[in-house]
């Protein structure tokens, strides 16, 4: 089984369905639950703190926040904007929600819970919202508020971790129907190739944006 992992290569198709028709290993399993579980405590506390933050803000509107460096990192310029409130209440409150299911699966998975398909992917379909919606404030806070929120960009990075690794979940178990070269792509953990990319584009979009600025 180990040899077919580390030399297979996705034309092996024969192969590799051997290996993958098989229900991933707990060791497999555990790595990816444990990246969740870091990833979503992480942008569990930051949604925590986020909220603490509005009420703050709500109590004392001309508040500067503690985490304001300058006209570009400034959690109080996002934080009064709409886009901050899209439901009509700090959309730190939904970072709590998202969190908390995704780390609750995480730590069942930990533990060896496998979940029926139907269960993981409405978790799937649920955080992927998550993500979409964590794209959309990094969209609107790049073009449009013009001004960056350090809390913000960590729940962009750790909603990002979280949703890669429940993907790979899922489409290592079949819960995601995919070829089999895919499953091997997850499996071998070469999805954290597409993940890094992903996340050091978000990052130079900020540098060549505001480059020095950040710093000063």
């Amino acid at each position: 089984m180990t040899e077919v992992q580390t030399s297979a290569t996705p034309e092996d198709d024969d192969e590799i369905d051997v290996e993958l028709l098989q229900p991933a290993p707990q060791s497999w399993r555990s790595r990816t639950a444990i990246e969740m579980v870091i990833s979503g405590l992480l942008g569990l506390y930051t949604s925590f703190v986020l909220s603490i933050e509005a009420w703050q803000l709500a109590s004392n509107p001309g508040l500067q926040l503690r985490c304001d460096v300058n006209s570009v990192i400034s959690c109080t310029t996002v934080a009064n904007t709409w886009q901050a409130r899209v439901l009509g209440f700090p959309n730190a409150f939904l970072g709590i929600f998202f969190e908390a299911v995704v780390l609750a699966v995480s730590v069942a998975i930990l533990s060896g819970v496998r979940f029926p398909r139907w269960y993981m992917l409405g978790v799937q379909a649920l955080y992927t919202v998550g993500l979409l919606f964590a794209l959309w404030l990094f969209v609107q806070s790049y073009f449009v508020i013009h001004a960056l929120c350090p809390w913000c960009l960590l729940i962009t990075l750790t909603t990002t971790l979280v949703w890669a690794g429940l993907t790979r979940l899922n489409v290592r178990d079949r819960v995601i129907p995919a070829p089999a070269g895919l499953r091997w792509f997850v499996s071998a953990g070469n999805d954290w190739i597409i993940t890094g990319s992903f996340l050091f584009v978000l990052a130079m979009m900020v540098f060549v944006r505001y480059g020095i600025t950040l710093l000063r």
